[in-house]
């Protein structure tokens, strides 16, 4: 649901017959409607299609089943356009598709080679929308499971299977076994992109590729990033790379003079804390734009035997880490308390007690807590 998985309670309905594609074959399943009811997920048990609902419908009823288009006509170009990217992939180069998937943004197939060469990933796709351009008709043809031309495509039939043979047939191209829809002219495809290849597994190269009206939204999403970059950059599309690079350089030499600066900043208080005559045996520090390494420099410079430091760093009402250091006894009684204020993780040995606050938005809690500790400690010393 809107790309993120989520558990929903229905009900599964099956129908006399159904337009309503069951997910297979690497093609996802249809969406569409039994007369006002969504169709959420549609699967396949035997030689029935079973398709889950939100609502109940009442049984033995007639009803009108609608199909989800633009999703369907999606699903068509790319596993169309699959079949004719393997059956050209393999006549040109001899690389066999070992699987394939269709995703919800992009596809990929899996190429049985350790990789494809630019050169020929280019010849590929001019071959590829050439057929396209040539109106190349796709029909189907039904065989039962004994016809002799069913041996010739076959490449295991699954259990349960029942029913004739269906075969996908790119005239003059590709004749294969198929259980997904498909376009009947290659023209429909419009036109197909190799995006680029990734290592696959098992030495197998994974082919990404978009078909049909992914090309024209990929198009006009690129466009759009492009007219962004623009105005952030003040700069033209073909310098974008190297502004991004330049930007980049600047913002690594700022980071680090910024670490720099916070370092020298760390030791700094530590010593004003350590050269006031009022220091007291509480010092407590929150720095939004600090790290774990400011924090402890500063734990590391003043004497924590003497003094219980208390440092935090990050958002000040929201995440961030902490260090509370000094004589050990305290800082072990003290720890868990303060973890348990700032709903953090976190542990302690040898006099310092560190780790990840959730919140950092009942710090003012925990100073508190401390200085009661430390004023209850000086009232005993007196």
């Amino acid at each position: 649901v809107n790309g993120k998985k989520e558990t929903v309670k229905g009900f599964n309905v099956k129908l006399q017959d159904t337009i309503l594609f069951p997910e297979g074959g690497g093609q996802p399943d249809d969406h569409g409607l039994i007369g006002d009811v969504p169709v959420l997920r549609v699967t396949r048990q035997g030689t029935e299609a079973i398709h889950f609902v939100s609502s109940p419908l009442e049984e033995g009823q007639e009803v009108q089943v609608k199909v989800d288009w633009e999703r369907r006509f999606d699903h068509m170009q790319q596993h169309s356009g699959q079949h004719l990217i393997t059956a050209l992939a393999d006549s040109f180069f001899g690389y066999k598709t070992t699987s394939w998937e269709l995703g919800h943004q992009r596809s990929t197939i899996e190429l049985d080679t350790p990789s494809v060469k630019p050169a020929q990933l280019q010849a590929l796709e001019e071959a590829i929308n050439e057929n396209i351009r040539a109106h190349v008709p796709v029909t189907v043809q039904l065989l039962s499971i004994d016809d002799p031309a069913v041996e010739k495509v076959s490449r295991g039939l699954p259990e349960d299977h029942a029913g004739p043979i269906r075969i996908i047939d790119i005239e003059g191209i590709d004749a294969n076994m198929c259980c997904g829809t498909h376009v009947s002219n290659l023209s429909h495809l419009q036109v197909i992109k190799l995006l680029g290849t990734e290592k696959g597994k098992k030495n197998k190269t994974n082919l990404i590729f978009l078909a049909g009206n992914r090309v024209l939204k990929y198009a006009e999403k690129s466009y759009s990033t492009e007219r962004s970059l623009v105005s952030l950059l003040k700069t033209g599309p073909d310098v974008h790379v190297e502004a991004v690079d330049k930007l980049q350089k600047s913002v690594k030499l700022l980071q680090k003079t910024n670490l720099s600066l916070l370092r020298d900043m760390a030791v700094l208080i530590a010593q004003n804390f350590k050269n006031d005559p009022q220091r007291g045996n509480f010092f407590s520090l929150h720095k939004k734009e600090g790290d774990n390494e400011f924090m402890n420099i500063i734990v590391n410079e003043i004497n924590t035997e003497e003094t219980l430091v208390f440092l935090t760093v990050g958002e000040e009402k929201g995440a961030g880490c902490f260090v509370l250091a000094g004589p050990r006894g305290p800082v072990a009684k003290l720890g868990p308390r303060v973890l348990e204020i700032l709903q953090g993780k976190g542990a302690g040995k040898n006099g310092r007690f560190q780790g990840k606050a959730n919140s950092l938005a009942q710090r003012e809690e925990v100073e508190a807590l401390l200085q009661q500790h430390c004023k209850h400690l000086t009232s005993e010393e007196e």
